[in-house]
């Protein structure tokens, strides 16, 4: 790695999420993209991206067992941006050899289930997604979960070799909240039904008053494991 990690994050600390975003978008043009799950955090850095550059790369995985209003919200985003999100899905291969090991709903029977179950339908199609770019563009907050607390502005993903940038690393849930209703963003409507983070359909559930905003996924695992393994430090295979 030819980057200081140090250095960068010295020099955007105090940078406003938008001069941040230009300078990247300037810098790595053509090979920089926002993963979005149509979060809310993403749908800010969604509107952000491509205000500074209409032709911004936004891609998602499709998993196949995403909410149907996250879908809908997909289209939403699409129409108002005038755009077509790129869209990953699994390797069809791998899906059916891991619905004939487990079943339909077999990760719900041990953590190592569903980790597979994520490595099927996220983390492969995630790779294929970052073989082509220098820069990942997420929208993770560390106030998100305790798995997220150590995360840096712009930090080295050694798993897929580029620069991840988390430009709303340091945003609370107000600030993401105030940016969407002052600049008429659209968001997945089952925000509004109890479910601050948003996964897979089978995966996610409404959050109960007092539990931290990840408590809905993977509900029945503990809060250490609660991570898909998109964002695990992991070293290059």
């Amino acid at each position: 790695m030819s980057i200081n990690l140090d250095v960068l994050n010295r020099r955007f600390e105090n940078e406003a999420v938008e001069s941040l975003l230009a300078c990247f978008l300037e810098s790595h043009k053509g090979r920089i993209a926002l993963a979005s799950s149509f979060g809310a955090e993403d749908q800010v850095l969604t509107d952000m991206i491509l205000n500074i550059d209409p032709l911004g790369k936004i891609f998602t995985l499709d998993t196949g067992r995403l909410p149907e209003e996250t879908y809908a919200l997909m289209d939403q985003t699409n129409r108002k941006y005038g755009i077509k999100v790129d869209v990953y899905c699994p390797d069809r291969t791998a899906l059916e050899a891991m619905y004939q090991a487990q079943g339909i709903n077999g990760f719900r029977d041990s953590i190592e289930n569903r980790k597979t179950c994520c490595h099927v339908r996220k983390l492969e199609p995630l790779r294929r997604a970052l073989s082509e770019l220098e820069v990942w563009i997420t929208g993770l907050r560390r106030s998100q979960s305790p798995t997220r607390e150590t995360m840096r502005l712009i930090e080295w993903d050694e798993g897929n070799g580029l620069i991840k940038l988390n430009p709303l690393i340091e945003w609370d849930e107000e600030r993401v909240w105030d940016y969407i209703k002052t600049n008429k963003v659209p968001y997945n409507v089952l925000h509004t039904q109890g479910y601050p983070s948003i996964g897979c359909e089978p995966c996610t559930r409404a959050i109960r008053e007092g539990e931290e905003l990840r408590a809905g996924r993977w509900w029945w695992e503990n809060p250490e494991h609660k991570e898909c393994g998109l964002h695990l430090k992991r070293e290059k295979q």
